[in-house]
């Protein structure tokens, strides 16, 4: 199956990523089609100020009159080629933590990590003094932060995972995300740290994301119910079909429906022996739970 076969078979399905790359691709070519008819009438400077409404100022000040920027500057991209860096990573990484902890958390795991990451941008430019000549005049762009959430959230819920890479061979998981880490926090000091800090912040956060999902707290119930309802308001509504059942086909329906112990017990028998540790009916437990 090639890849566009596969994306658009996936999207059928209601795959959290390849619906995430499908936004941020439509809005790029929305803007380089825009870009185009403003450059052909000589009006870039137009263009230009609406799109600092949509990107992240890196001056509270500044955001307090785009609060909104927060969510819309991770949908932004300054490039084709990053764009297409950003998109693939997501797609390669980003369908491993969909295949084993579904959509919402996926919706979750790239939002809020984006913006995690906005804000510890916002933060370190508004206290080192190192960003102070630069704090009015800086905006952050792009699915970086996004991607490392779930890059990082990913390595954590599966460490040992490994993957193929082209001339180095097979490596864990583990390591690509403490590479990619540290890659961005020895790049700071040498040319655009907003954005390496926003994604030292989104890799921050898919770590305790996952920490939090191993807790007894209730905030991943609350957030999964946040977010389900606001995924509800975009799904077209099914036509009422009223059947009658009898209450042993009801309790064998709700019978099926993993629970929450189960699905952790799963997690964490992959995160400690691996996937290929599952038995059948585990891993048919984890694909149910996936749909959610």
């Amino acid at each position: 199956m090639d890849l566009h076969k596969e994306l658009k078979y996936k999207f059928k399905q209601g795959n959290a990523v390849v619906q995430i790359i499908l936004i941020n691709v439509l809005v790029y070519l929305g803007f380089s089609l825009v870009s185009l008819f403003f450059f052909l009438f000589n009006q870039t400077n137009v263009l230009a100020s609406f799109m600092k409404w949509l990107m992240l100022p890196a001056a509270f000040q500044n955001f307090m009159w785009q609060p909104w920027s927060i969510f819309s500057y991770m949908f932004l991209h300054e490039g084709f080629f990053h764009l297409l860096f950003n998109m693939l990573w997501l797609y390669w990484l980003g369908n491993l933590f969909q295949q084993y902890l579904g959509n919402t958390k996926t919706f979750q795991a790239y939002i809020l990590g984006g913006v995690f990451g906005g804000l510890i941008y916002m933060l370190a430019y508004n206290i080192f003094p190192a960003f102070s000549n630069q704090v009015y005049s800086s905006f952050a762009l792009g699915a970086s932060a996004g991607v490392l959430s779930l890059v990082v959230a990913a390595a954590t819920l599966l460490p040992e995972y490994s993957i193929q890479l082209l001339i180095i061979g097979q490596v864990r998981l583990k390591y690509i995300a403490l590479f990619s880490v540290l890659l961005d926090l020895i790049s700071i000091p040498n040319g655009n740290a907003g954005g390496h800090i926003a994604h030292v912040g989104g890799a921050a956060f898919g770590y305790l994301f996952i920490k939090l999902i191993y807790s007894q707290s209730n905030i991943p119930g609350a957030l999964d119910s946040i977010f389900n309802g606001i995924g509800s308001w975009f799904k077209p509504k099914p036509n009422l079909h009223i059947h009658h059942k009898n209450k042993s086909a009801k309790a064998t329906a709700s019978n099926t429906k993993p629970n929450q112990q189960e699905i952790d017990a799963i997690l964490d028998k992959i995160s400690k022996k691996g996937y290929e540790s599952l038995s059948q009916k585990e891993k048919e437990i984890l694909f149910k739970a996936s749909k959610g």
